[in-house]
C-alpha cells in the first residue's frame, strides 16, 4: 500500500526524496511536516463541544477601497457602499476576537484588477494582504497575469501557506514536473484536524492570454481528487474536508456531483463572483461562493463534539462600509502604498450620466461604453468585439457636476491589461460558428462545458439567440449593419490582442485574415473617446437579444436552487 502511494505521488510530481508526510515549499525549498501544522490547543482531542469558524474571501481583484456595490432586490438594481480592505480588516479582527478558533482563507484573484496592482506588478498588495493575516491562500486564474515567476514571488511573499493540487511545473516537451504548491493544508484545532485541498481553474491557458501561464501545466481536479481525499480522510484522519477552489460555480457544482468528490464536505469556491447565500447541496458536497471585490465574507461555522463535526452553518456576510469602521493600521498602509500613484489613480478622465456596472450576463453599461469607444475610433470596422469580463466593481455616485466621474483608476479597473487593438477580416461563416461556440461556453447544458466568463460583447451586429437551445443551434438571427449575415461575405472586425495568441487569431477566432495590430491601445481609445464625448450615456443597445431568458440575466448557473442577489 505504501509503495502504491509513493508511486502515485511520483507520477503526480509531488515527491522526490521527501517523506510522504512532508511537503517541499516551492518558494523556500524547505520541507514542513503537515502533521505538525497545529495550534497551541492541538495536543489531544477535546471531548467537549466547541465551534470553529472558516471565513472566506475571493475575487477581490485589488479593490482596496470601499466601493459602490450592486444588489438585485425586487427586480431592480440597488446600490450600497461595501468592501475595502480597511473595512474588511475591522471585520476580521472583531470576529477573531469573538472566536479564537477562526481560520481565514482567500481563494484567488488577489493580484489583478487595479491601477495600483499594474503600477507595482502586484507588489503593493503583499503588505496589505499580510496585514489581514490570512491563514491560507489559493492562486486564482488571474494570479498569472504577471507571468509564472512573478506569481511564485508574489505568493511566496505572503505569510500564509498556499495550496493547489493541479498546477505543475512544465519541464518542456509535455513533461510534467512537481507541483508548484503543496496540494493540501491541515488546520488542527483542539486536537481535531480540518483538511483544506486546493484546486484552481485548469482552463487558464484557454480563457486568458496563453503567455501568462507559460511554464505551467494544469490538470483537471478529478485526476487526483479521490487520492487526496483518501489521504486526508484515512492517512491524516481529518474530521472535515474542505476544497478551496477557483473553478467557477458551474464547474464546482459539476465537481460536487462526481464520485471523485465523495468525502469532500464543502467546496469553498471562487472565480465567477456568484453570491451563494444558502449552500447548494450536491450529490457529494455542499458548494458556496462569496461574491467578489471584498463586498462579502463567506462564514462557515462548524460545531465539533467528541472529535466529530456535528453541525455546519453558513452565512454570507455583507461588508457594509457604514457598519464596520475602517481599521486605522490598514488605512495607513493603503495610503502609503497608493501614495506615489494617488493623483493619477484619482484623475478624472470623463463622466457618465448613468450607473456603470458589469453584472448582467448578456449586456451591461461598462462594456457598452467600451464598445462605443472602439466603434467611434475605428470607422471602417463592421463588428467591434470585447471580452465577457466579470471584474470591475460598479461606479454609481455622482460628484458636484451631477454626473458620475470616470477616473484613470477606473479605466484600469475595467481593463487592467492595456492591450493593443487588433483588426482583421473573417467570413460570415466564421463569425456564426464563433458565436455558437462562445454562447455554448456560457450556456452549455453540461456544467463542465461552461467557461467562467459571460457572453462576448459586440457592436455593429445584432444577434438573437436562445440561451438554452442545444449546442450549435442557439443563434436564430444575425444582422451586420442593416443586412442579414452573409456566410460567404467578408467582414472587418476588431478586438484586443491577447499576449501569446497566434498572429491569425482574434478574440478566440482562428484563421483571421490580414490580422494586424493598430497603433493605439484600449486605454488610449477610452480616454480619447471620453475627452471628446463626455458625459456619456452607455445604455445597452440589445445587440445581443436572448429569446428564452430574461435580458437581465445575472447568472449562468441553472438546474439548482440559486439566485444572484
Amino acid at each position: 500500500m505504501e509503495n502504491n502511494r509513493r508511486n502515485f505521488l511520483k507520477k503526480a510530481g509531488l515527491v522526490g526524496t521527501t517523506s510522504l508526510l512532508a511537503t517541499i515549499n516551492p518558494l523556500t525549498g524547505l520541507a514542513h511536516n503537515r502533521s505538525e501544522e497545529s495550534n497551541e490547543n492541538a495536543n489531544e482531542i477535546n471531548d467537549k463541544l466547541f465551534e470553529v469558524s472558516i471565513l472566506q474571501t475571493t475575487d477581490v481583484h485589488c479593490q482596496v477601497h470601499a466601493h459602490d456595490e450592486l444588489f438585485w432586490e425586487n427586480d431592480k438594481a440597488v446600490f450600497r457602499k461595501t468592501g475595502g480592505y480597511a473595512h474588511l480588516a475591522s471585520y476580521l479582527k472583531s470576529y477573531r476576537n469573538k472566536n479564537k478558533n477562526t481560520f481565514v482563507v482567500d481563494t484567488g484573484d488577489m493580484f489583478q484588477g487595479s491601477e495600483l496592482s499594474v503600477e507595482t506588478t502586484g507588489k503593493a498588495l503583499v503588505p496589505i494582504l499580510n496585514e489581514l493575516n490570512y491563514d491560507l491562500y489559493l492562486p486564482g486564474n488571474w494570479e498569472v497575469i504577471y507571468y509564472k515567476k512573478a506569481m511564485q514571488t508574489l505568493l511566496g511573499a505572503l505569510n500564509g501557506p498556499k495550496v493547489c493540487a493541479n498546477m505543475y511545473h512544465d519541464l518542456g516537451d509535455g513533461k510534467r514536473g512537481e507541483l508548484i504548491f503543496p496540494p493540501y493544508h491541515i488546520w488542527t484545532v483542539n486536537g481535531v484536524k480540518i483538511g483544506f485541498l486546493g484546486y484552481t481553474d485548469p482552463l487558464v491557458p484557454l480563457r486568458q492570454s496563453p503567455n501568462y501561464s507559460k511554464g505551467i501545466i494544469y490538470t483537471k481536479p478529478e485526476d487526483n481528487l479521490a487520492h487526496y481525499v483518501d489521504v486526508l480522510k484515512n492517512d491524516e484522519q481529518c474530521a472535515f474536508i474542505l476544497m478551496v477552489a477557483h473553478l467557477g460555480l458551474s464547474q464546482q457544482i459539476h465537481l460536487a456531483n462526481l464520485p471523485e468528490c465523495n468525502g469532500v464536505n464543502y467546496i469553498l469556491g471562487g472565480d465567477t463572483h456568484e453570491r451563494v447565500r444558502v449552500p447548494i447541496q450536491c450529490k457529494y458536497s455542499k458548494v458556496v461562493e462569496p461574491g467578489a471585490f471584498g463586498s462579502f465574507v463567506g462564514k462557515l461555522n462548524l460545531t465539533i463534539e467528541n472529535g466529530k463535526v456535528v453541525k455546519d452553518d453558513y452565512e454570507l456576510v455583507e461588508i457594509t462600509a457604514n457598519k464596520y469602521k475602517e481599521d486605522a493600521n490598514m488605512l495607513a498602509l493603503i495610503k502609503s502604498s497608493e501614495g506615489p500613484f494617488e493623483d493619477n489613480i484619482n484623475r478624472i478622465v470623463g463622466y457618465s450620466t448613468i450607473p456603470l456596472y458589469r453584472y448582467f450576463v448578456v449586456e451591461n453599461p461598462i462594456d457598452s461604453m467600451i464598445l462605443n469607444a472602439l466603434h467611434w475610433k475605428l470607422k471602417d470596422i463592421d463588428v467591434v468585439l470585447s471580452n465577457g469580463f466579470r471584474f470591475c466593481p460598479p461606479r454609481t455616485t455622482p460628484d458636484d457636476t451631477g454626473n458620475i466621474p470616470i477616473t484613470n483608476g477606473f479605466i484600469f479597473d475595467m481593463l487592467p491589461v492595456d492591450s493593443f487593438i487588433r483588426t482583421g477580416t473573417i467570413t460570415g461563416k466564421q463569425l456564426i460558428d464563433w458565436l455558437e461556440k462562445e454562447l455554448n461556453n456560457v450556456f452549455a447544458e453540461e456544467a463542465s462545458e461552461r467557461f467562467g466568463g459571460w457572453v462576448i460583447k459586440f457592436k455593429g451586429m445584432k444577434v438573437e439567440f436562445n440561451a438554452y437551445s442545444e449546442k450549435g443551434k442557439r443563434v436564430t438571427k444575425v444582422m451586420v449593419g442593416d443586412s442579414l449575415l452573409d456566410l460567404e461575405k467578408k467582414y472587418n472586425i476588431c478586438a484586443c490582442e491577447r499576449d501569446g495568441d497566434p498572429a491569425d487569431m482574434l478574440c478566440r477566432i482562428k484563421g483571421v485574415l490580414n490580422a494586424k495590430n493598430t497603433s493605439f491601445t484600449l486605454h488610449s481609445v477610452m480616454k480619447e473617446y471620453l475627452e471628446v464625448n463626455s458625459p456619456v450615456t452607455p445604455t445597452p443597445e440589445l445587440n445581443a437579444k436572448v429569446l428564452d431568458a430574461s435580458q437581465n440575466l445575472l447568472t449562468q448557473v441553472r438546474g439548482v436552487d440559486y439566485q444572484f442577489r
